[in-house]
């Protein structure tokens, strides 16, 4: 999505209560750089709202009257695909239904207020995720699950180019590299993501095979929806992944995310690395944040480290990521045709924290490349 530079980011506002929509309408609108041009109050008004006004960005409802927000979503990303923020209850049938938004095509998701007091510290998650969604790439839909099937008679919406991730490659890559010999209880493996990062995330973990370091994940992500999205990737991979808990052991073959609204830390032992969770202020505006788990390894243990920023909005990770490489670890950034949001792996490329810039097909291969050569390294030192 391209968006003038001269005028704001137009807005439309779909969800069916008049008290969130003129909540998220005020926080918008508190921006010189936002303007909401309209609001609806069900999907069919959305239509029509989008027909008349060709907004840059919607903000949309799950739970609304004559149909629901994932079937409206479906049909949206179908027939005039645009950046789409999704509003989802912290519940588990709305985490699911928050995962199921992103896999079809929505850029965020953010938990909806639950009454007209309770919007607490959304407005400036809101204006970051509409900043980010005006400048996202869209994606295409993800293929875990079967589409949804429309209502009898759907909205119609009118096609319009929108500038897209090319088609999934056709042809099958060669077998990905295998990992042998004994493991060391100092490799590990950290990744973070902010927005399009659940389906990049899911697209690179699904690749791998078990027996790796162990991976320690942060991921920009509402309070509430960090365990469904650890339950979801540990039903695709080979591996365990499971929101981490305060004081757990990082073993081999077990990927750990970082729950939202806490930080994530690693603290050396004799055993390997445990987790430290707290609740300290947030950083670059997050929490939980990605330079707060890279800044946790000690220096000396970094050379031992594999480490990468993927798509996001913003300069999280950069000077951890920075901080990794200078002390020895292997480094790499999402390239810019990939990702979702060229922000955070742009900073960490331009502040010389990665060592190379990598294609999202291409970063699984290159993850074991990278781990292999710290098993090389390694041995090379024991002989």
């Amino acid at each position: 999505m391209s968006v003038s530079k001269t005028r704001p980011i137009r807005v439309v506002v779909v969800d069916d209560s008049a008290v969130v929509r003129r909540m998220v309408s005020d926080a918008l609108n508190a921006e010189n750089d936002i303007e909401v041009i309209g609001t609806a109050g069900d999907p069919y008004q959305a239509r029509d709202r989008i027909k008349e006004l060709k907004p840059d960005v919607i903000t949309l409802d799950v739970e609304m009257p004559r149909m629901d927000g994932i079937t409206f979503l479906g049909i949206l990303m179908r027939e005039r695909p645009m950046p789409v923020i999704v509003m989802s209850s912290i519940s588990a049938a709305g985490s699911q239904v928050a995962l199921e938004a992103l896999r079809l095509g929505a850029v965020e998701v953010l938990a909806k207020p639950g009454g007209a007091y309770s919007f607490g510290d959304l407005g400036p998650r809101l204006v970051q995720a509409v900043r980010a969604a005006a400048i996202a790439r869209l994606r295409p839909a993800g293929s875990a699950m079967p589409p949804l099937a429309a209502p009898a008679t759907p909205p119609s919406l009118s096609p319009a180019p929108i500038p897209a991730f090319p088609p999934p490659r056709l042809v099958a890559p060669p077998p990905l590299p295998t990992l042998s010999g004994p493991s060391d209880i100092r490799r590990l493996i950290l990744l973070g993501a902010s927005t399009g990062g659940t389906e990049a995330l899911r697209d690179v973990l699904t690749q791998l095979p078990d027996g790796l370091p162990p991976m320690v994940i942060v991921q920009h992500i509402p309070a509430g929806f960090s365990k469904a999205f650890a339950e979801r990737l540990n039903g695709l991979c080979a591996f365990t992944v499971r929101e981490a808990k305060h004081d757990e052991l990082c073993e081999p073959g077990l990927a750990l995310v970082a729950p939202g609204d806490f930080h994530l830390l690693l603290r050396w032992t004799e055993r390997g690395y445990r987790t430290v969770l707290n609740s300290g202020p947030q950083v670059w505006h997050q929490r939980p944040a990605v330079d707060v788990l890279f800044k946790s390894v000690p220096s000396p243990l970094s050379r031992h480290v594999v480490a990468g920023v993927l798509t996001g909005m913003g300069k999280d990770g950069a000077e951890g990521l920075r901080r990794l490489n200078d002390a020895g670890a292997l480094t790499f950034a999402q390239d810019e045709a990939s990702s979702v949001v060229y922000g955070m792996p742009r900073e960490a490329w331009e502040q010389g924290g990665a060592d190379e810039q990598v294609a999202l097909d291409d970063i699984p291969r290159h993850l074991l490349n990278l781990c292999a050569q710290r098993a090389t390294r390694k041995a090379h030192v024991v002989a």
